[in-house]
Order: C-alpha cells, then structure tokens, then sequence
C-alpha cells in the first residue's frame, strides 16, 4: 500500500485527526517512501492563524488545527510537522506548556519517522525552550545542543538555511544563560551567533541577536550605549514584531536597574506588562514582570505594591508551574511517548538477540575453545618468532660494534701516522731555516762573498714564520677536521696564538720546536702554555699534553 493509497482508506472511513496521526505515524515508521516537500508551503488557514496568533489565541489554535487537517487530506507531511511545531510555539507563549510538550512530541515522531532532520533540529529547539521555563537547564542544553549537532551536519541543507538554524540555536543558549546571570557564557555565545550572521554576507541585521548584544553592554555598565541599542530595536520591533516589546521593555527596564535609575526601571517593567496583555504573548515575562517590580518597590519602600506583585507574581506561578496545574502533570511526570516508543523498540531488538544468542551458544562455546587454541598458538608462535628475531639482532649488534671498533683503531692508528708524518715535515721545515740561518752567518764571516746577493738568494729559498705556519696549519686542519671546533666550542675565549700551541701540544713538539716554527722565544711559548693551563682552569697536577690529546 503507497502512502496515497493509505490516506485515501483513512478519509474513507471518517477517522478522526487524532487517530489519523496516531495511523500515520505508525504508517511512516514502516514505509519508507516519502515525496521531497518545501518547508515553506502555506495556506489560508495557515495565514489567517499566523496574522491573528498575537490577538486571537483561540482562534489562532482553530485555525492551526484547520491547517492540519488541510496538509493530512493533501498528504503533506512535513506542512503537519511545521504546523504541529507553530502550533506548540503558540502555546508555550500563552503558558500552556502541556499541550505545547504534546504538540512538539507529536511533530518530533512525524520527523524521525520521516528522516526529516531539519525539522527534527527546529523541534529541537521548542523543547529546549519548554524546558527552560521549568529551570531544566541540563535538559534545556541537551536540545539545544541536539539541534545544533543535526544542524552542522546535515549535509542535504542549503547553507543559508544552516546557518539561519545555527544562529537560532546559538541565541537560544545566549539567552538560556543570560536569563540565568550567566554573562560570560552569554557572551560566548553572542559572539557565536555574531560570526555566523556574517558568514551570510547578507549586509541586514539581526535585531534578536541585537537585543542581547545591546544588554550585555549594561553588564559592563555602558549604560548610555545599551539603552540607545535597546531602543533602535524597539523601533524596528513595533514594525515587523510587536510582540518582542514585551521583552525589550522589560530589558530596558533592567539596564535602569543596573544603572541604579528606580523610577525608569518601574516604568518599563510596566510597559512590558501592557505589551504582555495586548500581546498574549511571551507570558512567562509577567511573572518576571511582577518579581521584578515587588523587588523594586521593597527597595523603595512601598511594601503594598512589593505584596501586590509578588502575590500576582505567585498566583500565576501556581497556576502555571503549581502541583495540580496541566502543565506540571505533563512536565513533572514527563510522560516522554517518544522515548518509550524507542525503549520498546529497543526491548524487541533486545528480545531477538538474546534468542539469537541462546541459539549460538553451543556454537560459540566451541567457537571459544578454538580461538583459545588458536591465540595460544599464535601467542607461543609469536614469542619464538620474537626470540630469534632478538637473538639474530643481538648477534647482529655484536658484530657490527665489532666492526665499528676495528674501524675506530684503524682511524686512530691512521690519524697517528698522518700526524707523525705532519711532525716530521714541520721539523724538516725548522731544520731547513736553522740550516739556511747558519750558512748565512758562515757567509758573512766570510769577506771575500757578496753578502747581499746571498741574502737575496737564501730569502728566495728560505720561508717566512708566517708562511711556514700557513703551510703547517692547512695540513693539520685536513688531518685534524674538527679539533680547532670541538676547543672553541668548549673554550671561546681561545686566541689565534693560543690555538697555534694547542696545535702544536697535540703533535707533542718541544718548546724549541714552537718557538722556531711560530718565530717566537722560547719564553714566549712558555708563558702561552703557562696561560693555557689557566684558560683550561687545569690543576698542577693535570698534564697539559694529555689534556690537549683528548679534542
């Protein structure tokens, strides 16, 4: 049976709207095939309850009711959901919050039949704000927080649409929170609201938005700018929203509170009561009218209005919230028809498996025994395997410290011989000058020899100091590559000349040697080792050479 079919037996048979509802839900739980329907149709009865929903509540209710009808007979399921919801708006406004709970409850198993998730997040929505007037704040954050998680990830919504959903869920926690005092967390989420509006590049504003941004400057006591923001939203309120008066009014009268101006205070709590009564809506705002006016006036002293508004305040708080009262029988007792349904169907799934499971144990008794078997074998397969692989790795590591050991010597044995070979060629260069010095004073003792053509010859052949040590130092820094690093990392205040006698320390040259080679005195060698030991802060015991040695 298609689900025209369906509605055609339910009109046949002059079945009632209620029984219809309860046929269809159960209907869409076990069918599947839905048509792709706007969120936005209307119709007349729709319009005419929308116009007069703030001044003729009754009639707002018949009409919502007639437009219901209207979407059964055309077979318009997400229409009924959207009017359910509307409907359920309507009576919470108007403190009626039982049926407001059935009509949310009622539009929430036509979404989750229908997979509807956008209406899903809206109902969402209501049912936080319904349980927000209860104080229920975990349960209030819970829907909120549900309509925003179905929100961010429904990927088949528009994104304008989105992000209209995400600030709508947004505010509702700013104002959760503000009308708790909780202004740092109503800050939080102003701005949240704030970045998402201008995500949409719309360029218009978002007067609710608005209204909480304007109050909460009070909070910081930017009293003047709150008030001027409060008051450009109430232009624009009396316009497109008459009914938002209510709230603003009794927000301004809050920052005259704040500022500590009494009499402005009384004045537009007294306003927001008047909007309260030509409205009909937002009605929980009377009883936080009249608490706030029977604070005010105890603070001025007129205990008479104090004890009239706070027993006004009361009685309608018992009418609304009291033991006896309609609302408290469907709240209180939380008669969740949504959630037993799932419960129910959980205890079936529930049943099958336990059957299921009975019919296996045998099976899995068996099963278990194997995959004992088969981990345990796995288990000591496993610690063999790792065995060898560590005793290979083990015999591995030896060997390859063994080599790298051999290879250490080697490059140790080698570095002496280049070292030695280094010695031997900077001593060849020390003999050759002490050579060339002799025959030049052999030279000049003689008379009979031109001293200056000589001169002029050994230069040629003979090396400067400089240039000696030039030649000297290229061959040891290629053999030494990191000695002259590793001394000023570990000593930076080393002086070139102190560098040259380290140098010459490590390939053990004699005090002689140095002084020839740097053409210096040999007690100029002396006192740069002597400040040496100091820079090396070595005691006298403390052998300079072997120190030296170990860069």
């Amino acid at each position: 049976m298609n689900r025209n079919t369906f509605y055609k037996f339910l009109n046949k048979f002059c079945i009632s709207t209620n029984t219809k509802f309860i046929l269809l839900t159960v209907f869409l739980f076990t069918s599947f095939h839905f048509y792709s329907q706007e969120h936005s149709a209307t119709n007349p009865y729709l319009e005419k309850a929308n116009e007069i929903k703030y001044t003729n509540y009754k009639g707002a209710i018949y009409h919502y009711k007639k437009s219901i009808e209207y979407n059964t007979e055309n077979k318009d399921t997400v229409n009924i959901i959207l009017n359910l919801r509307d409907m359920s708006d309507l009576y919470a406004h108007r403190l009626d919050y039982g049926k407001a709970y059935d009509g949310y409850w009622k539009a929430l198993f036509l979404a989750d039949a229908s997979k509807d998730d956008y209406s899903k997040a809206m109902i969402y929505q209501g049912l936080g704000w319904l349980f927000s007037y209860y104080d229920r704040d975990m349960e209030a954050l819970r829907y909120y927080n549900n309509s925003l998680n179905l929100t961010k990830n429904n990927k088949g919504l528009g994104e304008v649409k989105k992000f209209e959903l995400m600030i709508q869920d947004y505010f509702s926690i700013l104002n959760l929170y503000r009308v708790n005092g909780d202004y740092v967390k109503s800050k939080i989420y102003l701005d949240s609201c704030q970045i998402i509006h201008n995500k949409l590049n719309r360029g218009d504003k978002n007067y609710f938005v608005r209204v909480e941004a304007a109050f909460l400057k009070a909070v910081d006591k930017k009293y003047d700018s709150a008030l001027e923001g409060l008051q450009e939203s109430n232009l624009y309120f009396e316009k497109n929203d008459p009914s938002y008066l209510i709230i603003i009014n009794y927000l301004i009268a809050e920052v005259h509170r704040l500022k500590g101006d009494v009499s402005q205070s009384i004045l537009y709590y007294e306003k927001s009561l008047t909007f309260s009564g030509k409205y009909h809506s937002h009605e929980n705002y009377i009883i936080m009218d009249h608490e706030a006016l029977s604070k005010t006036y105890a603070k001025t002293g007129n205990f008479q209005k104090a004890y009239q508004h706070s027993n006004l305040a009361s009685q309608l708080n018992a009418e609304v919230f009291g033991k006896g009262s309609k609302n408290s029988q469907h709240l209180f007792e939380i008669n969740d028809k949504y959630r037993v349904q799932k419960q129910k169907e959980q205890e079936i799934l529930n049943k099958q498996r336990i059957e299921q499971l009975e019919s296996e144990e045998k099976v899995w008794f068996l099963k278990s025994i194997l995959y004992t078997i088969i981990i345990l074998s796995l288990v000591l397969y496993g610690y063999l395997f790792v065995r060898s692989i560590r005793r290979k790795h083990k015999a591995e590591k030896k060997s390859i410290a063994e080599k790298q050991e051999m290879e250490l010597v080697r490059s140790k044995a080698i570095l002496e011989l280049k070292n030695k070979e280094l010695t031997s060629s900077a001593l060849q260069l020390i003999e050759k000058d002490e050579f060339i010095e002799r025959l030049k004073l052999n030279l000049t003792d003689d008379k009979d020899v031109d001293v200056r053509t000589i001169n002029k010859m050994l230069k040629t052949i003979q090396g400067s100091p400089s240039s000696n040590w030039k030649e000297f130092e290229a061959r040891f820094t290629a053999v030494n590559q990191s000695f002259y690093t590793n001394l000023k990392e570990k000593y930076p205040d080393l002086g070139q000349t102190d560098l040259k006698i380290c140098a010459l320390i490590k390939l053990n040259f004699s005090s002689k040697d140095m002084a020839s080679l740097l053409g210096i005195s040999f007690e100029s060698v002396h006192t740069s080792r002597y400040r040496l030991r100091k820079k090396f802060k070595l005691e006298r015991n403390d052998n300079l050479n072997e120190f030296i040695a170990d860069f």
